[in-house]
């Protein structure tokens, strides 16, 4: 019997390519090793749905455990590679070292953690995992004290999740704007006018110079001389692709592990998929790496593809969303290294019905909608082009 392919990591992307291989008629062996106890979930119920008490955990699963069996695919759950040999073509996890023909790193992200708050001693969460979830929604209670140290996606999500199940949320954001960064200013006000009018403390341009014990909470001292009371502090600054054991096989790591328009590393043998990939991307023509769902979903389409007989390209143009309140928000497309020059908002801002276009020159480099949920074909069909987008 041929060596199987290995799959490394247990989420979106690992779920899907071993789906996909199976369904382009892939009949090999196939590996799928899950450091976490669970099986294959997705993670955006994690900050949405499951967060507010609205599903189960068997709700984020990929596939129910069953399938895995049931599609001869050697789910090995709780157990993390720990070294990768190129030369021998075999992985080491579980205390055992496993050959493959090809593998496939799909080991997703960790949040970035914050020194200050890790070694304050206070009560800290930090939103990766569905455990983490679980824990975090047993504190989303009436009249709790939640802080949340940053203004991305993930901070907003809980904000919004939190005050919808009645606690009392501060959000402290060190630039003027939250998602500034990432939709610029003109949108990012959007966002943080919704969350003030639903009663969150949005603390912008805020700088946390210490965290210290408060009985069973916890104080923030601010740069301005006040401070917060807690009960519970969530830290939301980001994450970062985990590489560690590319790095360690020597293969090529550069915010994520480096590949082609087609998943390949340097290593013929070796592919990456999701968070932890940074492709050369086919359209956008820079290094991309994504951290949302489509993008997980897309790379394992394609690479299954590819390794069936069917060289693919991982060309979709990057996708994701966010429900927050009553927004629900599609954006598609990437500004790259060199960025926009202006951005074009049509339709209704104050009422929240809208599309922003971001545009470099004359190229529709990304574009969204807030609520207007006929608006998403039109977008991907624009953005990546020099169409004058509609309505503007």
């Amino acid at each position: 019997m041929s060596a199987p392919i290995v799959v490394v990591g247990g989420g979106l992307a690992a779920g899907t390519v071993v789906t996909q291989l199976r369904e382009h008629g892939h009949e090999g062996p196939v590996v799928l090793l899950a450091a976490e106890t669970h099986a294959p979930y997705e993670r955006p119920p994690l900050s949405k749905d499951l967060l507010l008490g609205k599903g189960e955990p068997a709700d984020a699963e990929v596939h129910e455990r069953a399938w895995y069996a049931g599609h001869d695919i050697d789910l090995r759950t709780g157990t993390a590679a720990t070294a990768i040999d190129r030369e021998a073509r075999r992985v080491q996890a579980g205390g055992e070292w496993i050959d493959y023909d090809t593998l496939v790193l799909a080991t997703g992200a960790r949040p970035r953690h914050l020194a200050m708050a890790d070694d304050s001693g206070v009560p800290v969460v930090y939103l990766r995992t569905l455990d983490d979830s679980l824990a975090l929604r047993e504190h989303l209670t009436e009249g709790r004290r939640i802080g949340i140290i940053g203004g991305g996606w993930i901070g907003l999500e809980v904000a919004s999740a939190a005050r919808q199940q009645g606690a009392d949320v501060t959000v402290l954001e060190s630039l003027d704007l939250p998602l500034l960064r990432v939709l610029g200013p003109e949108v990012a006000q959007v966002f943080a006018d919704l969350h003030r009018e639903h009663g969150v403390d949005l603390r912008t341009s805020t700088e946390v110079t210490a965290i210290t014990t408060n009985g069973a909470g916890a104080t923030i001292a601010l740069g301005d001389g006040s401070a917060l009371d807690v009960d519970l502090l969530v830290v939301g600054v980001g994450v970062e692709p985990v590489t560690d054991l590319a790095e360690a096989a020597g293969l090529a790591v550069d915010n994520g592990i480096r590949t082609d328009s087609h998943l390949r590393t340097a290593d013929e043998h070796v592919y990456a998929i999701g968070d932890v990939a940074n492709i050369d991307h086919p359209v956008l023509g820079h290094p991309l790496r994504v951290e949302h769902w489509d993008t997980a979903i897309q790379h394992g389409k394609a690479l299954a593809g590819t390794l069936t007989g069917t060289p693919t390209e991982a060309s979709a143009l990057p996708y994701f969303f966010t429900d927050q309140y009553d927004l629900g928000m599609e954006y598609v497309g990437n500004p790259g290294p060199e960025g926009y020059d202006r951005v074009v908002l049509t339709g209704d801002v104050p009422g929240r019905v809208f599309r922003a276009w971001w545009l470099r020159g004359p190229r529709v480099v990304a574009g969204m909608h807030v609520n207007d949920w006929d608006a998403i074909d039109e977008i991907r069909r624009v953005v990546g082009t020099d169409e004058v987008p509609p309505g503007t």
